[in-house]
């Protein structure tokens, strides 16, 4: 948190970001805006600027010093569009924050140069230099920092060139020096101000965005998490069938649908014959690689509509929407002789795998499928009592 301070403080003076790559980052945020509103900026303080010339001419006629004020004007407003129109799309106050500054020292020194041109009129130019500095404060876009060196160079500047050349009297220098003092004291604590809050509105649309970033990634991490804690609920762990619960769900879908539907629905129950053997001889480990074996083929012999599922231990479970009775038998027989083919690990050889299938048919009306799983598993154990290895059909009610 403290770090974080750090990086959002504002310097009292320079009214930066104390931290420099903060600063940075903040000034590439404005580059296109600062270049738009500084060549809009310089546009209207060029014509202005310019438009005195007007005043030259009523103050000096065609003298020589108004031919002079009318060639620098020219000058300081040529250099001013030319940079406004070089700002404009190239400007940044990242790397080019001196072409930004160029301008104003510019207008400086075209302001101080018309005080040995029109002494007389120093008290309007007064005032002009007070609006001058405002509008390096305020309306042309800039660094606080380059604004205030600006605003002093034209200050003393201008100063400097009144003593020399209006002959001024000490105490009205005085005066003057008050005035531009207090001029550059305002300018300087407004655009302070106002560069202050814009920084620390900058920080907190920072801060916001990395918290919806960060709010973001917890989401898709939540969801992750969801859909991993979906899988295990939905799978089983062993043979990534659906587990006993999801199964139901599914198989409960499609029955009631087959109902609604009309068409033919069956069940498998499947049990892996002499599996507690295998576990006794070969391990648990076997017996395991055994189960995943079988039901990878259980689930190739099936078709995409058909649903599997892990109904516990050894057994399986299938449902075949929109099967009948002869279907039902070719799909199991098929099954059956897939388990049978199975290839089998090293010193297994002597291991015949095989399966009992039960099939129980689902009636026109039923909607049950606890009492059709009743059904088929009371068909399955009529298997295993006649020998194992086999396909048993349901042929009524038990």
């Amino acid at each position: 948190m403290s770090s974080l301070k750090t990086q959002h403080h504002v310097h009292w003076w320079t009214g930066q970001f104390s931290e420099c790559s903060f600063e940075s980052m903040y000034r590439k945020s404005i580059k296109t805006r600062g270049r738009f509103e500084s060549f809009l900026s310089l546009i209207l303080v060029s014509l202005v600027f310019g438009m005195f010339a007007i005043t030259d001419y009523h103050l000096l006629g065609l003298s020589r010093e108004y031919y002079l004020l009318i060639t620098m004007r020219i000058v300081v407003v040529s250099l001013c569009l030319f940079l406004a129109f070089i700002i404009g799309p190239w400007g940044s106050y990242s790397r080019k924050a001196w072409l930004h500054a160029l301008p104003l020292w510019i207008l400086a020194t075209g302001i101080i140069l018309i005080v040995p041109l029109r002494p007389d009129s120093l008290f309007t130019q007064v005032t002009a230099v007070v609006v001058a500095t405002m509008a390096f404060y305020l309306l042309i876009p800039n660094l606080l920092t380059v604004a205030m060196f600006a605003s002093l160079y034209l200050s003393i500047g201008f100063l400097v060139a009144a003593v020399l050349f209006a002959e001024i009297t000490p105490v009205v220098t005085l005066r003057i020096a008050l005035l531009l003092i207090m001029t550059n004291v305002v300018g300087f604590c407004a655009l302070l101000r106002l560069e202050t809050l814009q920084r620390k509105q900058f920080a907190l649309l920072h801060e916001e965005r990395n918290q919806n970033r960060l709010l973001l990634k917890e989401i898709a991490h939540r969801k992750s998490l969801e859909a991993q804690l979906r899988i295990v609920a939905e799978r089983d762990a062993l043979t990534g069938l659906d587990s006993r619960s999801h199964f139901m769900k599914r198989a409960g879908a499609l029955l009631q649908r087959s109902r609604l539907e009309k068409v033919p629905f069956s069940l498998f129950m499947i049990d892996v014959d002499h599996f507690k053997s295998i576990n006794d001889t070969w391990g648990h480990t076997h017996g395991d690689w055994v189960l995943t074996k079988i039901a990878a083929a259980c689930a190739q012999s099936l078709r995409p509509t058909d649903v599997i599922g892990r109904f516990g231990g050894e057994e399986f479970i299938v449902a075949l929407p929109n099967t009948g009775p002869e279907d039902a038998q070719i799909v199991a027989e098929r099954l059956k002789k897939r388990v049978a083919e199975l290839p089998l690990k090293e010193g297994m050889s002597e291991l015949c795998l095989s399966v009992t299938i039960g099939i129980a048919l689902a009636h026109p009306e039923e909607a049950d499928l606890e009492s059709l799983i009743t059904r088929a598993d009371q068909t399955l154990y009529v298997g295993k009592r006649g020998g194992r290895n086999r396909v048993v059909m349901c042929r009524g009610s038990y």
